[in-house]
């Protein structure tokens, strides 16, 4: 495990991030944004699988103002209530701040002027949405974010290429939800929606009981083309 430690960007603190390198120069970097369930095991998997394909890859420890370096099973009811708790207690506008912090970070490890991307997954996912309306972000990727429709009024503020994996069977993002997302960004230049017939909340996850493969592969083949496109 690599970690790195990232200034706020008012400096008043610090936080963790996991970091993976690839071989050679990075074609980009990439921010893999945590569930609820911290930087685990999988997220931290994410970033190698980003490395491997040649990006820097960094997930920041979001939560560290609640519980540092919290890492937590979904499959395990007790740790799943425990996450359920640690979001409640999540400052969402402070959790930009670091993904904008992260962002600043990442461009000085590319030393020059590469591109940095971000991907999150459900909680994650609204970060990833909320970073496109909120940073310079280059581009961004949310996988079953929740309350995504909530935020539309944002979508002004979108300046560069977003993707949404929405599974239709989720259920923490029911179908009304799904609509005014559908209804709200369809039409929007920089937005793309996949939908993903019948599959749930977490599809997309490395390992557990929540992944379905075949929707995984296909999803994260659209993120890998939608990033070579937009942080060539």
């Amino acid at each position: 495990m690599t970690m790195t430690r990232i200034d706020t960007l008012n400096h008043d603190g610090a936080f963790s991030a996991y970091i993976a390198r690839p071989e050679g120069t990075p074609k980009a970097a990439i921010i893999v944004i945590q569930e609820i369930f911290g930087v685990n095991p999988g997220i931290r998997q994410k970033c190698d699988n980003w490395a491997r394909a040649g990006y820097l890859a960094l997930a920041p420890d979001l939560f560290w103002r609640i519980e540092p370096d919290v890492q937590l099973d979904p499959d395990v009811p007790e740790q799943f209530r425990t996450a359920l708790g640690l979001m409640g207690k999540f400052d969402q506008d402070k959790g930009i701040a670091d993904i904008e912090a992260t962002i600043h970070a990442a461009r000085a490890l590319l030393g020059g002027p590469g591109k940095v991307g971000c991907v999150g997954y459900c909680l994650g996912g609204r970060l990833a949405f909320m970073t496109a309306t909120r940073t310079d972000i280059d581009a961004s990727v949310g996988y079953y974010g929740v309350g995504i429709d909530g935020l539309l009024g944002e979508k002004h503020a979108i300046a560069r290429p977003v993707l949404l994996h929405v599974p239709t069977a989720d259920h923490f993002v029911l179908p009304p939800a799904q609509e005014a997302m559908h209804a709200g960004l369809d039409d929007h230049p920089k937005v793309v929606l996949h939908d993903y017939q019948g599959l749930d909340h977490g599809f997309a996850t490395e390992t557990g009981k929540r992944r379905d493969d075949a929707g995984a592969r296909l999803a994260d083949g659209r993120t890998e083309a939608f990033f070579a496109e937009a942080l060539a």
